[in-house]
């Protein structure tokens, strides 16, 4: 039985996924980099239709870092109560926008290892900050896109960092970008965690989940 697609199978999978999923894009609303990072922290374990929900008002109140950087973490958590988590959110977010401040002069920045060291964020976070703000070749592994490149067997790992190492072995670096946005969307439209809709998804014939 086969672990893993073959590399010509990949951009065959790949090529289906933009056949279904010309759309694909950023879901969270953003107009700069500070707005970005920011939505990504509030999204963990949150839908991004959530997210969206509460940042408007959000940024109307706090339009940049040094503003959301003097707010009161409890006035923060009265807008965006209605998300998960959302009392450690407020908290994160205040303390990584004095820390942005702090050390980075107001700005995001624009390096792996800087964006991991602010409060809240992680590879998943840093690597979707660098790809959709900066356009740095990065693959950020979410739930969708773990349960789905393992499903199809681009990957073939049982934990997040093996399967961004696999992803970025296997996939070209001038796809990893798009290639993120695609497993995202396939994961929410099709490939669901409890229930797939293989009778909807033209991948049937090489994706290996029915095959395991």
């Amino acid at each position: 039985m086969r672990k893993r697609l073959k590399e010509n199978e990949i951009q065959e999978a790949l090529a289906l996924l933009e056949e279904m999923h010309p759309e694909a894009a950023c879901a969270l609303d953003h107009r700069s980099r500070f707005e970005l990072i920011v939505a990504v922290v509030l999204s963990a374990q949150t839908t991004d239709v959530s997210v969206n929900k509460v940042t408007p008002a959000l940024f109307e109140r706090y339009p940049d870092a040094h503003a959301l950087a003097a707010a009161d973490p409890d006035d923060v958590s009265e807008i965006i109560h209605t998300i998960g988590l959302y009392k450690n959110k407020s908290v994160n977010i205040v303390k990584l926008a004095a820390k942005i401040c702090d050390d980075f002069g107001g700005e995001v920045p624009g390096s792996f290892d800087e964006l991991v060291s602010l409060p809240g964020v992680g590879r998943k976070t840093a690597n979707v900050v660098l790809a959709e703000a900066f356009g740095v070749p990065a693959i950020a592994v979410d739930t969708h896109v773990f349960r789905v490149s393992n499903r199809i067997g681009i990957a073939n790992a049982k934990d997040v960092e093996k399967t961004e190492e696999q992803l970025r072995k296997r996939i070209p670096e001038e796809q990893w970008i798009r290639s993120h946005h695609l497993l995202i969307f396939h994961g929410r439209k099709i490939c669901h965690a409890r229930k797939p809709d293989c009778d909807a998804c033209i991948l049937s014939q090489i994706c290996l989940y029915n095959s395991r």
